[in-house]
Parts: C-alpha cells; sequence; structure tokens
C-alpha cells in the first residue's frame, strides 16, 4: 500500500522484505515531512542522503545474511542503516529551524553541524558496506555516490573550515570507535545501531575535547559539562578494563579488587578533575548542592528512591518465581517486563513537570550507575558480579544475542535523550510552543505508553498481524490511542503546554512513530522516541 512511496528495488540478489520495505515507507513519510517543514538545502541533502541509504541498507542486509560482514553483528534484525542514518541528520535539521526561529545564530550553526555530521558518519557506513560487497553493486555505487557528492558539495559551500574540521573530527573518532568497540562487544549491534550508537557517543566526545580546549571561553551550563564527562568516561573505563582482562582473569578476588581500585583512580584522578576543569568548582559539592537546593528536590529524590526500590523488588520476585518453579530456563513474560516502563514513566513525568534539570542530572547518574552494573555482570566482579549475571538473565529477549546486556540501558536513553537534546538556550520566546511543547515528554510518549501498550495489548488480544510481523493491527491502534489520552491528560496536568491547534501534527506523529514501532527490528526503545522528538521539534 505504501510502496510507490519508495525508490526501485535495488539490483540483483533476493527481493527486499516487505518489513524492510515498510518500515522504509515510514521512515521516507518522516524525512519528507521535515523536508517539507524545512525546506532548504540541507533538507534536500537528507532527502539524498534518504534514498541512498535505502539502497545501500540492502547491501548491508545481504551481508549480514551470507556472513561476510567486517564486523559480528546482532542477527535477529535487519541492518537497519536507513532509520539509523536519518537521525542525526533530521534532528540537526529542527534544532537549526528552532535557533534560527529564537534568534540563536550561534545554535544555529550548531545544528547544521550536527546535520553535517550525521551525513558524513552515515556516508561513511555505506562507502564501508559498498566496499566489502562482492561483486561490486554497480547501480547502488552510482546512486550512493551521486548523493554524496551532492552532500559533500552543499557542505562544503555551508560549512566554515572549523566547521568542516569538527566534523571531520567526530568521523576520524567514529572510525576508530567502530574499530574498538565492535571488536570488543561482538552480536550487540546491528550495523545501523552501531552507526547511532557510536555516531553519538564520538560526536559526545568530540563536543567535550573542544570545550575542553576553550574552557576559558567556555560559559556553558554544569549540568550539559556533566553528561559530557560521565558518558566520556563510562565509555573509557569500559575500553581501559575489556583491554587489561585479555591478559587477567577478571573472576578472581584479585581482579574484582584491581578493578574496584582502578574504578577510584580514574573516577578521583581523571572524571572529577576534567569535570573541575570545566565547571571551575568542586564537582562533588557541586553535585550535593545542586540535588538539595529546594525542597521539591529533596521530595523527588525520596520518591524516586522509592521507585527505585520497587524495581529491584519486582527483579527479586521473579526470580524467586523462576527458583521455585520447575523449568531453570523460565523467561519474564513481555507483561513483567514491561512493568519497568511503568515505573520508568512514573518517575519521568513528575520530574518533566515539576524540576527539569534536576532529571537531566538524576537520569545522567543513572546512566552512570546502569553501565558501571553491567560492567560489574559481564567482567565477574566479585561479590556482585555472578548474582547481577542471575538476576537479570530472567529478563532477556532476542535483542540481548551478545555478551553485554543493553535493552536496559537502552531505556534510559529512550526515556532520557528528549530531556538530554532539548537546545535550552532556543527555547526561549515561545520557540517551544505548539507541539514543540511535549518534546520533553517524547520518551515517555514513544516508549513508556506506545510501545508498552501495543506490546501489552498485542500480545494479548492481537489477532490482525502486521504482514511479516509478530506485531498486531489491534496493538498499533490501542498504542495511537494510549498516546492520545497521555497527551490529553498532560494537558491538563501541565500548565506549562499549550499545543495552540496543532492536534493534526501530533496524531500524525505518534502515528508514524508507531507504525515504525510495527515494522521495525531495531531497538525500539531508543529508535522511536529520538523520531518522535525530531516530528514534535520540527
Amino acid at each position: 500500500m505504501t510502496r510507490k512511496c519508495l525508490p526501485a528495488a535495488p539490483e540483483s540478489g533476493a527481493p527486499l522484505s516487505g518489513t524492510v520495505l515498510a518500515e522504509a515507507a515510514v521512515v521516507f513519510a518522516v524525512v519528507v515531512s521535515i523536508h517539507a517543514t524545512v525546506w532548504d538545502r540541507y533538507s534536500w541533502c537528507a532527502v539524498a542522503l534518504a534514498v541512498q541509504a535505502f539502497y545501500v541498507q540492502y547491501k548491508w542486509d545481504r551481508l549480514l545474511q551470507q556472513g561476510n560482514a567486517v564486523f559480528r553483528f546482532r542477527m535477529s534484525a535487519n541492518s537497519g542503516l536507513l532509520p539509523a542514518s536519518m537521525v542525526m541528520p533530521l534532528l540537526g535539521l529542527v534544532m537549526k529551524e528552532r535557533c534560527q526561529a529564537s534568534g540563536n545564530p550561534h545554535f544555529e550553526r550548531f545544528g547544521i553541524v550536527v546535520a553535517a555530521t550525521g551525513m558524513a558518519v552515515a556516508l561513511f557506513s555505506s562507502v564501508l558496506a559498498l566496499g566489502i560487497t562482492r561483486p561490486v553493486p554497480t547501480n547502488t555505487c552510482a546512486i550512493s555516490g551521486l548523493a554524496g557528492g551532492v552532500i559533500i558539495y552543499i557542505m562544503k559551500h555551508s560549512l566554515s573550515v572549523g566547521e568542516v574540521i569538527e566534523v571531520l573530527e567526530v568521523l576520524l573518532i567514529f572510525v576508530y570507535l567502530n574499530m574498538i568497540l565492535l571488536y570488543l562487544m561482538p552480536r550487540c549491534f546491528t550495523p545501523g545501531e552501531a552507526l547511532l550508537v557510536l555516531g553519538g557517543i564520538s560526536f559526545v566526545l568530540n563536543q567535550l575535547i573542544k570545550r575542553s580546549l576553550t574552557v576559558v571561553e567556555s560559559q556553558g551550563d554544569p549540568v550539559d559539562f556533566f553528561l559530557l564527562v560521565v558518558v566520556v568516561g563510562m565509555v573509557l573505563m569500559g575500553i581501559f578494563f575489556s583491554t587489561l582482562f585479555v591478559f587477567m582473569d577478571s573472576g578472581t578476588w584479585a581482579s574484582s579488587i584491581f578493578f574496584h581500585l582502578m574504578t577510584c583512580v580514574l573516577g578521583l584522578g581523571v572524571v572529577l578533575p576534567w569535570l573541575h576543569w570545566l565547571i571551575h568548582r568542586n564537582p562533588l559539592l557541586w553535585l550535593l548542592q545542586f540535588l538539595f537546593q529546594t525542597e521539591t528536590r529533596i521530595y523527588l529524590l525520596a520518591y524516586w528512591s522509592l521507585l527505585a526500590t520497587l524495581a529491584c523488588l519486582v527483579v527479586l520476585y521473579q526470580n524467586a518465581k523462576r527458583s521455585s518453579s520447575e523449568s531453570k530456563k523460565h523467561q519474564a513474560p513481555t507483561i513483567t517486563r514491561k512493568y519497568f516502563h511503568f515505573i520508568v514513566v512514573a518517575t519521568y513525568i513528575p520530574g518533566i513537570i515539576f524540576d527539569r534539570p534536576l532529571l537531566y542530572v538524576a537520569a545522567t547518574v543513572c546512566l552512570a550507575v546502569f553501565i558501571f552494573l553491567e560492567y560489574v555482570r559481564y567482567f565477574r566482579i566479585k561479590p556482585l558480579g555472578h548474582t547481577l549475571r542471575g538476576l537479570l538473565s530472567l529478563f532477556l529477549d532476542e535483542r540481548d544475542s551478545g555478551p553485554l546486556i543493553l535493552t536496559h540501558i537502552y531505556l534510559l536513553l529512550g526515556m532520557s535523550l528528549p530531556i538530554w537534546l532539548i537546545p535550552r538556550p532556543c527555547t526561549q520566546k515561545g520557540s517551544l510552543g505548539g507541539a514543540r511543547a511535549l518534546v520533553p515528554y517524547a520518551g515517555v510518549l514513544a516508549v513508556g505508553v506506545g510501545d508498552t501498550v501495543a506490546s501489552i495489548f498485542g500480545s494479548t488480544m492481537g489477532e490482525i498481524h502486521w504482514p511479516g510481523t509478530k506485531k498486531t493491527f489491534e496493538g498499533t491502534v490501542t498504542s495511537i490511542f494510549a498516546q492520545i489520552i497521555s497527551v490529553a491528560l498532560i494537558l491538563i496536568f501541565d500548565s506549562g503546554v499549550d499545543l495552540n491547534y496543532s492536534y493534526v501534527w501530533i496524531l500524525g506523529s505518534i502515528s508514524m512513530v508507531s507504525l515504525l514501532e510495527a515494522y521495525t527490528t531495531q531497538i525500539d526503545n531508543l529508535l522511536l522516541p529520538l523520531y518522535l522528538l525530531i516530528l514534535l521539534m520540527a
């Protein structure tokens, strides 16, 4: 029904599956919607990028099926190159538009750099796939080369020399992170997920280096520096210990003591001094003053502590049920796993309404804790390593096919990215009115409500399946309906939200993201909030 929206099928080989075509149709609908809203030379670049990514995605899929990809990727999904390729470019475009509307030229240029960086990283992934495909796909190479030439020409005449250097720096970091992390973490990502995650980490690392070198001129918000340092610090910690434990057994008490000591050394000797250099004050004192600054924050922290305790009790209870059952291979049902989505929704909504800066920092701390606990589990660090392995194995699904368990981290990222990515200097003068007022709620709507309701209703009452998938029509429709109800409740309880009659755009955005959830095989906890954020911000 939507195939006429797509380019002609790629050359020779097995035909594209209906699910891939449907997923591509939804992504093209999003790209065209953003293009119609922005309508400048950068949005034309996004259209060209989407066309070439559609063709190259087929090559990645065939490489995965034949086992000829350079690295070992997650096999239970397609490559996901098209939806992943468009996230950073589209996000940069809508950030540029919002900052241009608010009269902030600095962040307007920043949005252009984000878009150009996303296009450069996506083109590199395309070149990698075409370079290892045999025989050489002539038609796809021509299309990709033409689209890449147009993008490079336009960006060359739009970016300053410093901005071009910044894009190339991110691309270089991305190449090295691909070689390191995809080797250390086999079967943890699809090519699209690797593009999205490692591209984001590369951009964050480059921003941290840039701001560290210009710290005298920088007048940024400490919470932004806190996020950058935490993300880069946890990634560097993981690379360090992964390299170290190649040469020693990580499961011994000696290795565990060394792990904890080195964590303290890296935290107190590298991360905290780095943060002190950026914010010009003691990071621990700043964090304590920030967390307990107002009475509202104390109440929120107490409430969140209760919810965290509840989540731990759910994990312990479900594992106790497994221990008492006859089958030790018992896996938690879908509804049980969605308990955590409800807990996360209950966590984020009060934070968004009452204190977004606190939620910003608290989510950053939670991210660091989640990643640290995953290191402890993966390396079998005593005394908690084996215990965590047993507790979390109950909640695995087909997407946790690699050595790392990442779905809970993706859930946290999906809920937090709309909070972290809002260009706060561009949110003055009413530039986040209308549908854009719902941007902070993008994670809550797409994952906390939409994905949860679709999964529960689809698995319990769904009978009409979308062609080629396990997802059901009933699940998608109830997901859309639940998100509409949630928007109505947000209007009631959050006085800062004024939609200004942009109901049709909101309904269309929610519907497109729900259809993407029905057809995508990528990590929906990460992908869906980003697409809803892009559509709402446009």
